[in-house]
């Protein structure tokens, strides 16, 4: 085993320490010694984007199967565990990792960590499980059809990227999930969730060394500690993405109409992504921002109007969202189209590249304020980063950002070509106008 001091405990901020258990398992702890909970995270670096064709959807399918039974639990035993102690137990699927994680008081701290590695190292996927499951999950995504806010950016990823993996739903389609057996499911479980893909986060009132030994024990209980130990990057199956322009409506016959217009943005480890973060909010990112005050509040067009980025491995996104009545939808466009050539022709003020700067850093300051998000950060940062910058260093790289760096990237990212989604009664309506 080797163990590193991240980043030294000082300023209100925790001790960060790695270890590298046999096999490649990373076990990294932030210490909180002022709270009372503690939360653990296993991340896992297998998400939707690394499934073929024939395994769409089974990442999330997986994520529901790892509940229902292991040789020492069964589902109810897995969840009252946790629930009973006061806790929480849940996951989540993202495109290009999964995460299992539990809450609960420090003293309660083993039994989260036994839980947890019990559900991702031994699962069962029985049969049945993956049939009574299956009708689960084709209700989440008729649910998930049923919000077109939701849909939306769905269409979005799937006009940006084409048939590719990160152009895919996550939760798959109702075809792929019917398709997917139990034998299919389980080769992709046992081939992907191996330690060398594996971190395990834990943020709160722990010491490092006890927090080794209960996942070093836990995993050894169940023979996961084999296999090679060099590190696999996340993204391993699929062709890559393929970006292009385009419109994709849907036709529906909705009360309001929901679309998403942007282009593709940064990989998440690129430097420019601090100068785009600020730009976004100052765009887009709250009700200051231009879009907010030239759409909801000058014209009352919208109650919902806002631009996001997000990153992947090698690529990323740059939207806008706006959900409005479906007449009112090309003056909507138009003002989209028009802010984002202001920008590109004219730049930011320094007054919004202030009120930029101060969301990005109080988003990123108040939302680390409980053990989860503090968790989620280390786990996440040790999974899909090239390093676990403190949270100084990125206030730092923030306010560094210049007018300068700010224009380069507006020219970059907004002058690539347009993609738009479009949910609303239409019918064969031509949206191509809006994107050239």
């Amino acid at each position: 085993m080797k163990t590193t001091t991240l980043h030294p405990g000082k300023d209100g901020a925790g001790e960060v320490k790695r270890t590298v258990l046999p096999g490649g398992l990373r076990v990294v702890t932030e210490t909180m010694p002022t709270v009372r909970s503690v939360a653990v995270g296993m991340w896992v670096g297998i998400g939707s984007r690394d499934e073929a064709p024939e395994h769409m959807g089974a990442t999330h399918f997986l994520e529901h199967l790892l509940f229902k039974g292991t040789p020492t639990r069964d589902a109810m035993e897995i969840s009252a565990s946790v629930e009973g102690i006061g806790g929480e137990i849940n996951a989540f699927t993202a495109k290009e990792y999964t995460c299992y994680y539990a809450r609960v008081l420090d003293e309660d701290l083993p039994i989260a960590v036994d839980v947890l590695a019990d559900v991702v190292t031994s699962s069962l996927v029985a049969e049945d499980d993956v049939e009574s499951e299956r009708g689960v999950i084709l209700e989440e995504i008729a649910m998930h059809d049923d919000d077109p806010s939701d849909v939306v950016h769905e269409q979005f990823a799937a006009a940006l990227y084409g048939d590719s993996p990160i152009g895919r739903p996550i939760l798959g389609t109702v075809e792929s999930i019917n398709a997917l057996g139990r034998e299919r499911i389980a080769e992709y479980y046992h081939r992907y969730y191996r330690p060398r893909r594996t971190v395990v986060s834990v943020a709160g009132n722990i010491r490092h060394e006890d927090v080794v030994e209960l996942v070093a024990r836990a995993y050894e209980r169940a023979g996961a500690l084999s296999g090679p130990a060099e590190y696999e990057p996340p993204r391993t199956s699929g062709p890559g993405a393929d970006p292009r322009s385009g419109v994709r409506v849907l036709d529906r016959p909705t009360e309001q109409a929901n679309l998403v217009l942007g282009t593709t943005g940064l990989a998440r480890t690129d430097d420019r992504r601090f100068a785009l973060g600020v730009l976004n909010a100052a765009l887009g990112g709250g009700m200051s921002s231009r879009l907010f005050q030239e759409i909801r509040e000058k014209r009352g067009l919208a109650y919902s109007a806002y631009s996001y980025t997000s990153g992947y491995a090698d690529t990323g996104q740059f939207g806008i969202y706006v959900g409005c009545l479906p007449t009112k939808i090309d003056d909507v466009l138009k003002i989209c189209r028009d802010e984002v050539a202001r920008v590109v022709a004219e730049g930011l003020s320094e007054e919004e590249i202030g009120r930029g700067k101060g969301q990005m850093r109080g988003g990123l300051v108040l939302g680390l304020e409980d053990t989860g998000s503090r968790m989620s950060r280390i786990g996440k940062n040790e999974l899909v980063y090239e390093e676990l910058m403190s949270v100084d260093e990125v206030l730092a790289r923030i306010e560094a950002v210049t007018s300068e760096e700010i224009d380069a990237i507006a020219r970059d990212v907004l002058n690539r070509p347009l993609t738009l989604a479009v949910i609303g009664p239409y019918g064969d309506k031509d949206f191509t106008d809006a994107i050239r």
